[in-house]
C-alpha cells in the first residue's frame, strides 16, 4: 500500500508500506479521508516530541471496512466506519470504567513517542480494533466523518465542564478544536461565548459557528468575566490568557498540550478559587458527534479549507507548517 511517512522531522515521503493483516479482534479499513490534524503538525518539525520519524502519521479518519479478523461480529466488509483515534485496552480499571481515554495501556494512531509506536491513517489501509469502530450514518459524508475525531475531544472538554446551560464562556483559540468546541457549547445552551485568536480569518469563522463576539489577544477581552473557559492551544501565553477571562469561581478547562510545561499565575488560581481541568481525547462522544452530524445540528464545512490527494500531503503540511493565512483543516484522500 502506499502511505505518507514522515522519515525524518520535516520529511514527508510517499512509500510504498506493507498491507495490514487485522488480529482476530480487528478490521482493515481502507482510508477514504483523513485530516492534518495540529498535534502533526508540530509533530512532523520535532517540537512535540511526540512524532519520532519513523512513522506513518494521522488519527483523524473515515473509510470502509475491507476485511475482518476472526473475532469481529459487529462490522462486515463495506461498512463505512470511522473510529477513535486512541487504542485502549478494554481490560484495565480505567477502561472498565468508561474512561478508556485515560488507559493504562493507551496508544494513538499515529503518535511515535518513548513509551510506544502506532501508524497511522496516512495510508491507503489500517488496522484497526472493532471496540474502536463507529458506524458512519447515512447522509454523513466521509468529509464530515472524518471530523468526528477532533469534534469528539471538543465535546468531551465541554461535558467535563458539567452543565454550560446560560453560561458565559470563552474559548482561546479558533483553530479546528477550539472552533468545534465554539459549537458544542452553543449545542449545549451556553449563554454567551466568546474566542480569543489572533488570526482575523479564524475568529471570522468562529463567529460564523456560533461565537457572540471574537477578540485579539491583549484587546478587549472580557478579562475576569467568564464563567468557563476552554483553552485549545496549549501555549504558555495562551493559559496564562484563559486563567486571566476566568471569573472568581470559574472552570478552566485546559485541552491545548503543544508545550510540555507553562507557567502558571498561581496567586489567580488561588485566590480566585478557579477549578483547573484538563481534558485528554474523548471517552464516549463519538455517538453523539456523529448523530450531531447526521442531523445538522453541527456543520463543518465552514472548517475544512481542502480536500487534497495524499501524494500533495507533503506540500500542505508544508503550508500548514508556515500559517498560510484562511488554511484551517486539510483532509487527504490516500486513494485520488
Amino acid at each position: 500500500m502506499k502511505a505518507l511517512l514522515l522519515s525524518a522531522y520535516n520529511s514527508l515521503d510517499l512509500v510504498e508500506a506493507p498491507d495490514p493483516v487485522a488480529a482476530d479482534d480487528e478490521v482493515v479499513v481502507r482510508i477514504e479521508r483523513c485530516g492534518i490534524c495540529g498535534s502533526d503538525i508540530h509533530g512532523m518539525d520535532g517540537s512535540s516530541g511526540r512524532r519520532i520519524p519513523p512513522v506513518i502519521m494521522g488519527h483523524e479518519a473515515s473509510g470502509t471496512v475491507v476485511s475482518v479478523g476472526s473475532r469481529v461480529v459487529d462490522y462486515a466488509p463495506g461498512d463505512r466506519v470511522t473510529f477513535d483515534s486512541t487504542v485502549y485496552c478494554g481490560r484495565c480499571r480505567y477502561c472498565l470504567s468508561g474512561k478508556w481515554n485515560l488507559c493504562d495501556a493507551r496508544m494513538v494512531f499515529g503518535v511515535s513517542c518513548d513509551e510506544y509506536r502506532r501508524d497511522g491513517a496516512f495510508a491507503e489501509l489500517v488496522a484497526v480494533p472493532e471496540r474502536t469502530l463507529y458506524r458512519i450514518p447515512d447522509g454523513v459524508s466521509f468529509d464530515a466523518a472524518a471530523l468526528a475525531e477532533p469534534l469528539s475531544i471538543a465535546a468531551h472538554a465541554v461535558s467535563i465542564a458539567g452543565s454550560v446551560f446560560g453560561l458565559r464562556a470563552a474559548v482561546v483559540g479558533a483553530g479546528v478544536i477550539g472552533t468545534m468546541a465554539v459549537a458544542m457549547l452553543r449545542a449545549a445552551g451556553c449563554g454567551f461565548c466568546a474566542v480569543v485568536d489572533p488570526d482575523e480569518t479564524r475568529r471570522e469563522r468562529a463567529c460564523a459557528i456560533g461565537a457572540d463576539v471574537a477578540f485579539v489577544p491583549g484587546g478587549d477581552a472580557p478579562v475576569g468575566e467568564m464563567d468557563l473557559v476552554i483553552e485549545a492551544v496549549g501555549g504558555r501565553s495562551t493559559v496564562g490568557a484563559a486563567v486571566g477571562l476566568a471569573k472568581k469561581g470559574a472552570t478552566v478547562v485546559l485541552i491545548g498540550n503543544v508545550t510540555p510545561v507553562v507557567d502558571l499565575h498561581l496567586q489567580k488560581a488561588v485566590t480566585r478559587e478557579l477549578r483547573l481541568l484538563g481534558s485528554c481525547g474523548s471517552a464516549g462522544e463519538y455517538d453523539l458527534c456523529l448523530d450531531m452530524l447526521c442531523r445538522g445540528r453541527i456543520g463543518v464545512d465552514e472548517i475544512i479549507s481542502a480536500v487534497a490527494p495524499m501524494s500533495e500531503g507533503a506540500d500542505w503540511f508544508k503550508r500548514l507548517h508556515r500559517g498560510e493565512r484562511g488554511l484551517l483543516k486539510v483532509l487527504l484522500c490516500p486513494h485520488a
